[in-house]
């Protein structure tokens, strides 16, 4: 910000010295009256940093970067919190499949047991009752059976059964 000040003092101190500069050199090509060839200087830096208007706009100036730098902050620390929630989001998001992978394996465990001890139930009643082959109805996409050969009710009565007596 300090840079940009400088280069604008700079510009307008360029500027006013290219049209005073020009408006002497205009002047110079007739020469004034009593002037004897005399050349001058002026220093538009000081006078830029001492008049009343130049403090003036040096004073507007710092009041517009204070402004400015309170902008700046304010949308910072909206950016922080911005930041810190979507922080907190991530923390969530890994929690919930953490979660969900520990109820899968857990699930997994549990149905896993049970369909071995299904699977034993339903070689001894597939034998038992004569059959040859026993498929899985959802898997093996059956489009049709008859009410006889299906053993679910005989296999989740024996299951419900053997469980009930492992229990006691």
């Amino acid at each position: 910000m300090m840079r940009r000040t400088a280069v604008w003092w700079t510009a307008t101190a360029l500027a006013l010295v290219v049209g005073v500069g020009g408006a002497v050199w205009a002047q110079a090509q007739t020469p004034a009256a009593g002037s004897n060839g005399r050349v001058a200087i002026v220093d538009v830096q000081r006078i830029l940093a001492r008049s009343v208007a130049g403090a003036a706009a040096r004073e507007q100036l710092e009041k517009d970067k204070a402004a400015m730098q309170r902008q700046l902050d304010g949308q910072k620390t909206e950016l922080e919190k911005m930041r810190d929630e979507l922080e907190k989001v991530r923390d969530v998001r890994r929690l919930v499949d953490d979660l969900q992978a520990q109820l899968q394996k857990k699930e997994d465990a549990l149905l896993q047991k049970v369909l071995q001890d299904v699977a034993g139930l339903i070689q001894r009643l597939g034998k038992d009752r004569g059959f040859a082959i026993v498929i899985e109805r959802q898997r093996a996409g059956v489009l049709y059976n008859s009410n006889d050969s299906d053993l679910t009710d005989e296999v989740l009565k024996a299951y419900d059964d053997q469980t009930k007596k492992a229990t006691k």
